[in-house]
């Protein structure tokens, strides 16, 4: 199958802080009805081909594991051996007939150090047994499941010595529940799901950056802007952090605010402090970067590279549409309805009804940013039909360019 019909996905995989740990490796065809390989060892064979060899897993993963489907016949050859044992973890999928050579097989891959998981359990103990005897980590999918259900299925497999993931975990209730059962991990987007508290107010920190992006949009003097730093000096160290994570046109590292304002200018600093925003709520871990910011970075400097390939777009149209993928998640960081969020920064129209109905370009654009997260081919397949230069190759390179960006912000933020 051509490389340039398969869409990479990256789904994350959080611990039970919430931090990142790792990813889920994902590729998706448009030629198979939109819907996932129907050939388990092409899709795997893809995945590791594209990812370690042709991206380059430094690229794709960053700093984290990799969570790589493996079909019977790639468990029983001799490809997978050639994989990093210290950042990958191998997953048993369910469609696989479990007999006495993918156990045998089994066996041999854990002693050679690798990692393993059984993907998509939902309680079949009799067909597992043996495998479950060998595995380090259950993915328990808990979508449709109700609370009884996923106690019962949790009890059972503390026979085994194991690590539970909840993966297709939608909804913050599921996390409380099955972290109050022992799961360590859990995979999927539900951190970047609103939960609206009512009548939350924003912390000191939000509320300062929030002030300082509308002075920023509003072209206002830098002693202005230089005064509210000054009254928030955390803000200063979090802002040179992560403008020193990333290259930003200089060779010179920024140890100063002053040097920052200089240097950076009016635009570049509106963007790192749309950044600051979720680095200011990163875990309690230092070791790790938020989700979301490792999300909204990745979501804003997709958008600035689809803006480019989409219209040519200006300096100006890539700073607004960095901007729309930026703030698409800020309804999720500050707990407040998006619309309520958005209310205190001078945006422009088109990137108000982007970010509020999803329409114009930039609302398009944003549309098509979350269906590659979510690897939606069906919805990109539509999107391709209206925007026929959009094809799979360049939005491959859009997505792995914007992920590399985001994990190199994400590593130093967190140190």
């Amino acid at each position: 199958m051509p490389a340039q019909e398969l869409f990479l996905g990256r789904q994350p995989i959080l611990d039970r802080d919430q931090n990142l740990v790792a990813f889920e490796l994902l590729f998706r065809s448009s030629q198979v009805n939109g819907a996932q390989f129907d050939d388990d060892l092409l899709a795997s064979a893809t995945v590791i081909n594209h990812a370690f060899s042709e991206l380059g897993v430094e690229h794709v993963l960053g700093r984290y594991l990799g969570f790589i489907n493996l079909s019977a016949p790639l468990i029983l050859s001799d490809v997978i051996e050639l994989l990093p044992k210290d950042r990958v973890v191998l997953e048993l999928l369910e469609t696989v007939e479990v007999n006495d050579s993918v156990t045998a097989r089994l066996k041999e891959l854990k002693a050679m150090g690798f990692t393993l998981a059984l993907d998509d359990y939902l309680g079949e103990e009799e067909k597992y047994q043996e495998v479950l005897a060998i595995v380090d980590i259950v993915k328990v999918d808990v979508f449709g499941l109700d609370a009884k259900r996923i106690r019962e299925i949790t009890e059972r497999l503390k026979r085994w010595p194991v690590r539970l993931l909840a993966e297709k975990v939608d909804a913050r209730d599921q996390v409380e529940l099955c972290t109050s059962l022992g799961y360590e991990l859990f995979q999927g987007y539900y951190f970047a799901r609103p939960t609206i508290l009512t009548g939350r107010r924003l912390s000191h920190a939000e509320a300062a950056i929030m002030r300082l992006l509308g002075l920023v949009m509003t072209d206002a003097d830098t002693p202005e802007i230089e005064q509210v730093f000054k009254h928030n000096p955390d803000l200063s160290l979090n802002l040179l952090r992560l403008v020193n994570s990333v290259a930003v046109g200089s060779r010179t590292r920024i140890t100063s605010l002053s040097q920052a304002l200089v240097l950076l200018g009016r635009s570049q600093l509106q963007r790192w402090l749309q950044l600051l925003m979720y680095a200011i709520s990163s875990s309690p871990d230092a070791n790790f970067p938020s989700p979301l910011l490792v999300l909204a970075a990745t979501r804003g400097r997709m958008m600035e590279q689809l803006a480019v390939i989409w219209t040519g777009a200006s300096a100006e149209a890539r700073d607004r549409a960095f901007l729309t993928g930026i703030l698409s998640l800020v309804s999720a960081l500050l707990g407040v309805p998006l619309a309520e969020a958005l209310k205190a920064l001078p945006l422009p129209e088109e990137v108000r009804i982007a970010l509020l109905d999803r329409t114009g370009n930039l609302g398009e654009m944003l549309r098509l940013v979350e269906m590659v997260e979510q690897t939606d081919v069906v919805s990109i397949a539509g999107m391709r039909a209206r925007l026929p230069f959009l094809d799979a190759a360049a939005v491959n390179k859009a997505y792995v360019d914007a992920i590399e960006w985001a994990n190199r912000i994400g590593e130093t933020s967190s140190g």
